[in-house]
């Protein structure tokens, strides 16, 4: 058995890669000024949830811009149905075979309430010396922010994010704490920011004989500082600050996340459009979230007030005169969720596809991906090449014109952004999620889900909807498929394929 601590500590110590000006595209960029890069993350935003992937419901106009004057990917994946894998994937460049975190890992917690208990934040840290896409970035001279939710590690430990290269951070570093919008602290760097907002447990129901159909019953889930408006708010002074010189902001917004809350002024955007049932929420982890009276109305508004913030953030780099030199990306960290009052089906959250959060079907990994790069990225263009959150710490890196750490699972996408020759194809893509494993080789997807002992094969070209399993007519790929299961897995000490308790949000 390989271990997991020795494979990423040798990995990063050979982070050597290929001279930047010997791939496609690159060396154009590196003979003049270094892009920014803004890297724009919803939390649980299903592939169908955008006006540009077909959402017909909630708008999304700003980021429909951004395919509009960009490029959309129709089959861009993220790291892991669940987030803290996901974000470990985009930033390190491993897939879920290979990388140190593979499931969301409350790994320090032996008892008491981790939910009115905050000194038991954050979760299981990645390793002191990773090499992840803030280091690459800080090392070519870029200045690195995190603003948003962390997941990779609480205060102290050693996957803060200034311990993983970002120079500046705020937000959440707990995904637990992140469950509620309207925390009681932020942490900027490693210093607790106090909100004027009243600890509330965020798994709660309606009080017993509270009326559903008045809006006083909610009162108590609220307060004054509503945490995704002052992440915005961070992301646009630092893009200010650091107007200068070339900078990556890595911005994992915690919207649509549940719980459905949301100041009054979203709701009212949608406020009589759709029918209503109130949500009355409950308690526990397994699926229960903070009531609310318009939970469908809150949920587009949450998502529509996202979307304002990215217009203000691609307003602010129009005023400051970095248009052309910057690229922004916008995805999604996996499929939508499915509990705490969420309606995927009445939204079509994740469009034609099967499958939602905390599964590996495709609503589970599929994600919408759109950038836009004006003068460099051809508007209006639309990208069927398969990529993965693995995919973007060499794209960072080539953008930036430095080398990219070997070893990893991914390729750059910048020639297929460029619309450039030279794109490389994976051969497959891999994940595992709790004993399950799945792997896209060309248009055929296999699964293997923790249930079952067989395969089931997929034909992506003709059911992408995942209707028809095709394994017993197509044995040959079933066994080139399991070869590559086989050999895409290194062992980990800590997430052993094993069946274990998956299906739960976080």
């Amino acid at each position: 058995m390989i271990n997991r601590r020795e494979f990423v500590k040798a990995a990063g110590a050979a982070a050597t890669a290929t001279a930047i000006g010997e791939l496609p595209g690159a060396s154009a960029l590196a003979q003049g000024r270094r892009p920014n890069i803004i890297f724009i993350i919803a939390d649980d935003l299903g592939w169908g949830e955008l006006g540009c992937y077909g959402q017909k419901k909630i708008r999304t106009p700003h980021i429909d811009r951004i395919a509009a004057e960009g490029m959309k990917f129709t089959d861009a994946y993220s790291g892991s149905p669940v987030c803290a894998p996901s974000r470990c994937v985009l930033l390190t460049g491993y897939h879920t075979g290979h990388a140190y975190i593979r499931n969301n890992d409350e790994y320090n917690i032996t008892g008491g309430d981790i939910w009115r208990d905050l000194s038991l934040e954050g979760q299981r840290p990645i390793l002191p010396g990773t090499v992840t896409a803030g280091t690459v970035l800080r090392d070519a001279g870029y200045r690195t922010a995190a603003i948003g939710k962390w997941g990779l590690g609480g205060p102290g430990t050693t996957g803060a994010p200034n311990k993983q290269g970002f120079d500046h951070f705020f937000g959440y570093l707990c995904q637990r704490i992140a469950h509620n919008h309207y925390p009681p602290h932020l942490w900027r760097n490693d210093q607790k920011v106090t909100l004027k907002n009243t600890y509330f447990h965020p798994h709660q129901a309606l009080p017993a004989g509270a009326d559903p159909d008045d809006p006083k019953s909610y009162a108590a889930f609220s307060g004054q500082e509503y945490a995704h408006d002052l992440l915005a708010t961070e992301a646009l002074q630092f893009i200010r600050t650091h107007q200068a010189q070339p900078f990556f902001l890595y911005l994992p917004f915690t919207i649509p996340h549940v719980a459905l809350q949301v100041p009054e002024d979203s709701v009212k955007e949608y406020e009589g459009q759709f029918p209503e049932t109130p949500y009355k929420g409950g308690i526990g982890n397994g699926g229960s979230y903070l009531p609310h009276p318009t939970p469908r109305s809150a949920y587009a508004g949450m998502i529509t007030r996202m979307d304002r913030d990215v217009g203000r953030i691609m307003a602010l780099v129009k005023q400051l005169g970095l248009d052309d030199d910057t690229i922004v990306f916008f995805t999604g960290d996996n499929g939508p969720s499915w509990v705490g009052g969420c309606d995927p089906e009445f939204f079509e959250s994740h469009g034609v596809l099967r499958g939602r959060k905390a599964q590996v079907w495709e609503g589970g990994i599929r994600v919408p991906l759109v950038a836009r790069w004006p003068g460099k990225i051809k508007p209006d263009t639309v990208s069927r090449l398969p990529t993965a959150f693995w995919d973007l710490l060499p794209t960072f890196a080539d953008l930036a014109g430095t080398p990219s750490p070997t070893g990893i699972d991914g390729v750059s996408i910048l020639p297929r952004l460029l619309g450039r020759t030279g794109q490389k194809v994976h051969e497959y893509l891999y994940w595992e999620f709790a004993n399950s494993v799945v792997v896209r080789m060309g248009d055929w997807k296999g699964v293997l889900p923790a249930a079952k002992e067989s395969m089931e094969l997929y034909n992506l070209a003709s059911d992408i909807g995942e209707t028809t399993d095709v394994a017993a007519a197509n044995p040959s790929i079933v066994a080139q498929i399991a070869a590559i299961m086989k050999s895409a897995h290194v062992e980990s000490d800590l997430f052993a394929l094993r069946k274990n308790k998956a299906d739960e949000p976080s």
